[in-house]
């Protein structure tokens, strides 16, 4: 039985029976803009509280999040100011429209509170993920950023500023390992900034904190948010990837407020100078786009192997005193021949990509030196048995006719994969994410799959005799394409009697 919960903060005993309307023990109304139900308690912070709910108008009931906002001032002009920056702001947000970000679905003013109901999304958030597997290396963190680096720069494009970033508020989708951004502080400190500037003073939401400390770089603390205040916050949110460390739990320079992170991590000198970069408490010496950041993420390893060719090169060049002779008596500076040695790696590489030899050793090779993400490669009859690639991103891969046999690919991701004819017998297939993954005729003999993820995935003629089906996401139509015999353990931990 699902319970319903009461929305008003200061009720003893807010669980109540689902068929009940008002509260049992205060008396406050369950069922909130004559449409959604609050039934468990999610989060809560200065700002207010977030509750897991339900939407009573469409078929189905499907969940959504609350967010419950609360001012605290009795004035009525000021509440009535609040009010009418909360309505502008929300609005704002209901103009976000990316994948990666939940959907606002509804807005409203209820008994004093304000509300924002948007569209769940299940999945771990990074804090999470890093008390349950352990911290991140450079080139995980790298694979993060270029991931939500997108994203905000989508934000930032419409006008906006998160001002809350943090681990705890971007998610790994359930569905398909995707980063997720959520809660943006974007309501909360414009309506904090404006009434401040209208001298109201510690009313209404100016009571509660901006941003999350050592997250929210100085100017953001002090009210006034710009976009790199996002950059500050994503490269706070790294340094917690690298070291399960709050920022403000990482020693600072008591003269200029800095970090003092790098003994805190092993990083590259280019990915080091990045990260100092979005990390500057002066605004002016910080990152200010996006795009900044991406290209230097691309230019870095570049620049890093030409420096030590240029070192390598020049120990061998005898010292003259002068510039080579070029021919032409044409001078070229030390910045254009760095620009024009880039630009010729990068052909290089491009080329490379033709001629060079992709085995699954090499795949293997690279995963243990860090990368997780192959997607959107071809991979047909490569061989992987007995491989132990744990959290592998093989999303919109080919791996046809492809070989696991006992692999342990927890938590893999093989979204939208062909996969067809593919053998995973007795492999280790816990929370692997196959949503949408092409398995036909797919060999899953003696495979563990429990908690795995077969929504809309083709299973037709995929042998799941004797795996294990327990808590999988799948469907009883889905199990009749398959082969199943009395081995296998169904989704509800039971054998079938053939």
């Amino acid at each position: 039985m699902i319970l319903s919960y009461c929305l008003n903060p200061n009720c003893s005993e807010p669980q109540n029976h689902p068929s009940l309307k008002h509260c049992q023990n205060c008396g406050s109304g369950l069922i909130l803009h004559s449409r959604y139900r609050s039934i468990k308690k999610i989060g809560k912070g200065g700002f207010g509280t977030t509750f897991l709910g339900i939407d009573l108008s469409l078929p189905g009931n499907p969940f959504c999040v609350i967010k419950q906002l609360r001012p605290s001032s009795n004035d009525p002009e000021t509440f009535q100011m609040a009010l009418e920056l909360f309505e502008r702001e929300a609005k704002t947000l209901g103009k976000i429209d990316h994948p990666q970000i939940p959907r606002l679905l509804d807005y409203f003013e209820d008994g004093k509170h304000f509300y924002l109901v948007q569209s769940l999304v299940k999945g771990k958030n990074l804090q999470q993920e890093v008390k349950q597997n352990g911290i991140f290396n450079e080139s995980q963190v790298k694979a993060f950023l270029k991931e939500i680096l997108p994203v905000l720069k989508y934000i930032h494009g419409i006008k906006m500023i998160h001002r809350d970033i943090k681990p705890a508020n971007i998610l790994r989708r359930e569905q398909d390992g995707k980063l997720v951004l959520i809660d943006f502080g974007a309501v909360k400190d414009q309506v904090n900034t404006q009434l401040a500037n209208k001298n109201y003073g510690q009313t209404a939401f100016t009571q509660f904190a901006v941003g999350t400390m050592g997250f929210a770089p100085p100017e953001q603390l002090a009210m006034r948010p710009v976009y790199s205040s996002d950059i500050y916050a994503i490269g706070a949110t790294c340094l917690y990837l690298m070291t399960a460390k709050s920022p403000k739990d990482i020693p600072s320079d008591e003269l200029t407020g800095e970090l003092l992170w790098e003994k805190q991590v092993h990083l590259s000198a280019g990915f080091i100078k990045i990260l100092r970069k979005m990390l500057e408490v002066d605004v002016r010496n910080r990152y200010k786009s996006i795009d900044e950041i991406l290209t230097d993420l691309e230019i870095v390893p570049y620049e890093e192997q030409l420096e030590q060719n240029l070192l390598t090169h020049n120990k061998s060049i005898p010292t003259q005193g002068t510039e080579p002779d070029t021919g032409d008596n044409t001078y070229v500076s030390a910045t254009s021949r760095l620009a024009m040695a880039i630009r010729a790696r990068k052909s290089r590489q491009g080329r490379s990509k033709y001629v060079a030899q992709v085995t699954a050793q090499s795949i293997l090779t690279a995963y243990a030196q860090g990368r997780i993400d192959f997607s959107q490669q071809v991979f047909n009859h490569f061989n992987f048995s007995d491989s132990n690639i744990p959290h592998i991103n093989f999303r919109n891969s080919k791996l046809i006719q492809a070989k696991f046999e006992d692999c342990n690919l927890e938590g893999a991701n093989f979204y939208n994969a062909n996969l067809t004819g593919a053998i995973f017998t007795k492999a280790n297939l816990k929370n692997v994410h196959f949503f949408k993954a092409n398995l036909q005729g797919a060999n899953l003999q003696g495979a563990d799959l429990e908690n795995t993820n077969l929504e809309n995935a083709n299973l037709e003629d995929a042998n799941l005799c004797g795996a294990n089906l327990i808590n999988a996401n799948i469907t009883e139509e889905q199990l009749q394409q398959a082969q199943t015999n009395w081995a296998t353990i169904f989704p509800d931990g039971k054998r079938h009697i053939w």
